[in-house]
């Protein structure tokens, strides 16, 4: 017999789905095997009941409208009004009350459907929920989901179509690199051709597709080919959106102990842009946009639409390479502390002598800014 726990919520989304509804259609990943990823090592794999999800969405509903009734907007609702509209609320329900104020603040334009796959749950029940959305929220823009590359080849046109009608609009893939040396060395459990099938299927639908690259995660050996083959890939399937965000490694990714074992040789931030400039060089013919919109891209204005800006994105890639190695090092610290977003914050006196107090109170040199580095991103997985 089901029991109904209360609202669910996964641990990841990406970062365009920051002020999405998040809703969870399946818990953790069935492939969990990518040696380079840490989250859902030490879960367990299953699809919800479908019953439970659109109970999820019907208290979020619920919700939503005691407080749409309370507040003509947000930015109205004062401490001890949320106080009083709280005590109202069934404590098992909170949860679901808490995301359908934080949803109420953020927009209400937008839905993403967890987990790591939330296709796997099949073409009926996706149409199911899909239908279910839209039926209690009626002006939201955008619903989406991850998927992965096997997942979609598995599906039929016609079965995509069917899930886009229902009111899916956009699927964010894993790609991480069209190169089959890279892909069988981390696990990713697809081939640069799966990739490429399953790309061009989506966009054959009409559904958007943002798909995610992962400069570094071919190493010091494989880092041209990883950027040649990924391009290449890309070309051919021209998704709507290259995401990037770059490979970062904590002790629960089995890669990292790869790595520990000196079998994976890692690249700095240096051959890292190096390598990013040979990718963009070689994306040809395609309207892809561009964007670094992670935490742990060393630049967030790394975003343009090919072809046009093509000329652009490398110019301010090579603005990094053409500083001095002190300025190099300044930078990189700065960005991953978060007080540099770009090149240009550099400018700033103030932001820069901070830098330079904290790489001088903390004994950062050459010797150990890639360890630091490495420690800082580390944080952010």
């Amino acid at each position: 017999m089901n029991s109904y726990y209360g609202y669910e919520v996964g641990p990841i989304r990406p970062p365009s789905e920051a002020y999405s509804l998040l809703v969870r259609v399946t818990r953790n990943c069935q492939w969990n095997r990518c040696s380079f990823c840490p989250v859902y090592k030490t879960s367990e794999f299953s699809l919800r009941n479908v019953d439970d999800i659109i109970h999820d969405i019907d208290l979020v509903s619920k919700h939503l409208l005691k407080i749409r009734d309370t507040f003509d907007s947000p930015m109205n609702a004062t401490p001890q009004q949320l106080w009083d509209l709280t005590k109202q609320v069934d404590p098992l329900e909170l949860p679901a009350f808490d995301y359908a104020l934080k949803w109420f603040r953020d927009g209400m334009t937008s839905v993403f459907l967890q987990d790591a796959d939330a296709l796997l749950m099949g073409t009926y029940d996706i149409v199911k929920i899909l239908e279910h959305l839209r039926e209690n929220f009626p002006w939201i823009d955008r619903v989406t989901t991850y998927s992965r590359s096997s997942t979609l080849n598995k599906m039929s046109d016609e079965e995509l179509m069917h899930i886009k009608n229902a009111g899916l609009t956009r699927v964010h893939v894993g790609l991480e690199s069209g190169s089959d040396s890279v892909l069988k060395l981390v696990k990713k459990g697809a081939s640069k051709d799966i990739h490429i099938k399953a790309g061009q299927r989506v966009r054959r639908v009409g559904l958007e597709l943002s798909e995610y690259v992962m400069p570094g995660l071919g190493g010091r050996e494989l880092s041209h080919e990883h950027a040649i083959e990924t391009a290449d890939a890309l070309n051919q399937i021209d998704p709507h959106f290259i995401r990037l965000r770059p490979l970062a490694l904590t002790p629960r990714a089995p890669l990292y102990q790869v790595y520990e074992h000196g079998d994976f040789h890692r690249i700095n931030d240096i051959d890292l842009t190096r390598e990013l400039i040979t990718l963009i060089e070689n994306l040809d013919a395609i309207t892809s946009r561009i964007v670094s919109d992670h935490i742990l891209n060393l630049f967030t204005d790394i975003e343009g639409q090919m072809p046009n800006d093509r000329g652009r994105l490398i110019e301010k890639l090579q603005r990094f390479l053409d500083l001095d190695s002190e300025n190099q090092l300044l930078y990189r610290l700065g960005r991953r502390l978060n007080i540099f977003e770009k090149i240009d914050d550099m400018q700033n006196t103030g932001r820069l002598e901070r830098v330079r107090m904290i790489v001088r109170d903390q004994g950062v040199n050459a010797g150990n800014i890639d360890q630091i580095i490495d420690s800082l991103m580390a944080r952010f997985i």
